[in-house]
């Protein structure tokens, strides 16, 4: 079955409801982004502090303390399924769309990648492997990248008419 610029084809009630719904995902997605921001400054240091704590730091304005190993894997486990399935819808639309293949196949398999390295990092460094920071900081934007591309081609195509055959 071909996928490729099928979106074109959709009626315009389910358009209108894939338009939707990326506007409300994003939504959400950027409210976890919000968050993110308000917790590690979007630092390095400020993701290393919100996992490992900063009991030592005495000029610390807010105090914030080591996770247990309950809260780091549920936090693991929440977020890797949540981002999976939805990295796996937004996937699915972005493969009715008529852009470039390869193109489409980066941006539909990057975040699973984002995903693993992100919250495996966190994990390792939660265990002491500290320099991952960087890891899991680069990780998180290639994912976030990933999310914006992604969401733009499918909302793009939904407004684009469809293009007649030669």
């Amino acid at each position: 079955m071909q996928f490729h610029g099928l979106i074109h084809q959709f009626p315009k009630e389910v358009k209108l409801l894939i338009g939707t719904f990326i506007v409300v995902l994003s939504v959400g997605y950027y409210t976890g982004l919000a968050f993110v921001h308000e917790t590690t400054d979007n630092t390095p240091t400020g993701i290393e502090e919100q996992y490992l704590g900063n009991e030592n730091d005495e000029e610390a304005l807010v105090m914030k303390f080591k996770k247990k190993k309950q809260a780091i894997i549920t936090l693991i486990h929440n977020h890797i399924i949540s981002l999976s399935v939805l990295f796996f819808i937004l996937s699915l639309l972005v493969s009715f769309t008529s852009y470039n293949k390869t193109l489409k196949k980066v941006v539909m398999i990057e975040p699973f990648l984002s995903i693993i390295v992100s919250f495996g990092g966190i994990y390792f460094m939660w265990k002491g492997m500290s320099s991952l920071k960087y890891i899991v900081m680069i990780s998180g934007i290639l994912m976030t990248l990933s999310f914006v591309t992604a969401s733009l081609m499918v909302l793009v195509s939904l407004l684009k008419k469809q293009q007649e055959k030669v």
